[in-house]
């Protein structure tokens, strides 16, 4: 068991926060239900997200949404093909201080709790790098000097479609520091007809403040008291090692499987979605629930399975589908690797 586990009533009262947390949300972003869960779930296990949809599906509108219900401070960046490195770190500049001329850092926009790097992949690869150090570390490093980063720290990155005109491909060491991958679609005419009823152009949507930052860590603090059985730890490590080239049927269209990081990532959401749920401990139905945000982008296809069609999801869900829960259930073939 888990040292210090959750009592009932934290782990009720807690449910009650995130429920209308998520409640707020859906008030915002109409019929994006399953996708406002995930995003709670990934900032809940310390994670940053990248969003992924065509120009004016509410993007934008999500991450504005979530700075004000749970009451972080946010900044926004646009990526554009001439933004640099320093733009979005900090840069020093010469100022006079106590009569001399001296280096001070100015504090770039990643100083805040929530950034939302807007079209991320309209950038160079030479600024979508210097996010790297942030994203893993929670600091920047300017003149050989470090500097932390407030906490939270998260970072959720906006990116059209990589077949839109004056887009880059994000290098795989950045996308593997993203927990979540997430696509967002364009809803039914239901959907539609709400958000035309209720909105205007130029108009932002508005929510109110359900958590305090300070509820929001000790909530994440909480996330880690939640217990990982044994046999669901298991399960991690062969869906993770599946993903390796021989290890599946469903890795024979992947070039490159999922790294280490993607298995941490997978135990951190998952109790981050059973303690959303109220729950004590991790069961294989929450770790299938989020594998496929896990691990699709983390995943590199080889160039035929890209010719049938084959993206980073439907091989994750393919994973997902192939390699049991149950350990008992292996087939001899993959029980004798």
């Amino acid at each position: 068991m888990t040292k210090n586990p959750l009592t009932e009533s934290e782990l009720t009262s807690t449910a009650e926060k995130l429920q209308a947390v998520r409640a707020e949300l859906n008030l915002v972003l109409f019929g994006q239900e399953k996708l406002i869960d995930q995003v709670v779930v990934c900032l809940l296990a310390r994670g940053h997200l990248l969003l992924e949809g065509l120009p004016g599906l509410g993007k934008t509108e999500l991450v504005r949404s979530l700075s004000t219900v749970l009451g972080l401070e946010t900044k926004r960046v646009q990526f554009t093909p001439d933004l640099l490195p320093g733009d979005i770190t900090g840069n020093p500049m010469l100022q006079d201080r106590d009569g001399e001329r001296k280096f001070i850092f100015q504090k770039g926009p990643l100083f805040c709790q929530l950034v939302l790097a807007d079209e991320i992949n309209r950038a160079s690869p030479k600024t979508q790098s210097a996010l790297l150090e942030a994203m893993q570390e929670h600091k920047v490093t300017s003149m050989g000097e470090r500097h932390a980063l407030p906490e939270p720290f998260f970072v959720l990155a906006t990116q059209n479609p990589i077949e839109l005109e004056g887009t880059y491909p994000l290098p795989e060491a950045q996308l593997d520091r993203f927990l979540f991958k997430l696509n967002i679609q364009a809803g039914g005419p239901e959907v539609l007809q709400r958000i035309v009823e209720n909105r205007q152009l130029g108009e932002e949507a508005k929510g109110k403040q359900i958590l305090q930052p300070n509820e929001l860590l000790s909530i994440m603090e909480m996330t880690r008291r939640i217990y990982l059985p044994e046999v669901v730890s298991n399960y991690i490590a062969r869906l993770v090692h599946g993903s390796h080239k021989g290890q599946s049927e469903a890795a024979n269209a992947i070039k490159y499987g999922a790294s280490p990081r993607a298995a941490i990532g997978l135990a951190a959401a998952g109790r981050a979605k059973a303690l959303m749920e109220g729950r004590e401990n991790v069961s294989y139905e929450d770790i299938k629930a989020i594998a496929v945000p896990v691990l699709q982008h983390r995943l590199v296809l080889e160039y035929h399975a890209k010719l049938e069609g084959l993206n980073g999801a439907t091989v994750a869900q393919a994973l997902v589908d192939e390699i049991p829960a149950h350990a008992d259930q292996l087939p001899p073939v993959l029980s004798e690797g």
